[in-house]
């Protein structure tokens, strides 16, 4: 078995990273391994790697779309998970919740923060780009928001979302959700299935 734990490179405004976030416990219990959860802004990818959101690409496109209905229906049979309830403000810009992120890292409240902000997104849907919104949502889910808010803005902080950032996408990634085992990488939801593999050592 690999010693290297996998890296989840995420970002709250992607479903497909919450549906990833919500299949991995039991992973982790299966490999005895905990995920090392990596926030990174998705909007720099897609700058970085000249890509853009699925919302754009798939627009159009005859057949794709239903496919990919198909395939998170699989997905949650597979992995046991609840669908996501589709945000209806998206897309959400997320610089300050993934920035906040980092500082929740920095504050010891990363766990929480993590299940927290997903649920805003995407279990009970808000407008989480609304920094009213958002603070009021994260401190009735028990956290310090105000000071994890105020701790975004602080520049080691927007310094490392940067930093994540720009090394997954020196590393090959492109969009998300992307994992990385070792130098392996993994792209979409459906490769966690791998994920598991290569660290099992099958």
């Amino acid at each position: 078995m690999g010693t290297t734990a996998p890296q989840f490179m995420f970002d709250f405004g992607s479903p497909n990273a919450f549906l990833s976030h919500e299949a991995i416990p039991a992973i982790e219990q299966r490999i005895g391994m905990k995920f090392e959860y990596v926030p990174i802004l998705l909007g720099g990818i897609f700058k970085a790697t000249n890509n853009k959101s699925p919302a754009e690409t798939l627009a159009g496109i005859k057949n794709k779309r239903e496919f990919q209905v198909i395939e998170t229906k699989r997905f949650l049979k597979r992995f046991g998970v609840k669908p996501f309830t589709w945000n209806p403000f998206f897309p959400v810009n997320t610089l300050n919740l993934m920035r906040a992120a980092v500082a929740a890292q920095l504050e010891g409240v990363f766990e929480k923060y993590v299940d927290a902000a997903f649920h805003h997104m995407w279990v009970e849907p808000k407008k989480m780009d609304d920094p009213e919104i958002a603070l009021a949502a994260l401190t009735a889910s028990g956290l310090d928001a105000a000071r994890l808010f105020a701790r975004a803005g602080e520049a080691d902080v927007k310094a490392k979302l940067i930093e994540n950032t720009q090394a997954a996408v020196d590393r090959g990634a492109f969009g998300s959700p992307t994992f990385f085992v070792g130098n392996e990488i993994f792209f979409g939801k459906e490769q966690l299935r791998d994920v598991e593999e290569l660290v099992l050592g099958k």
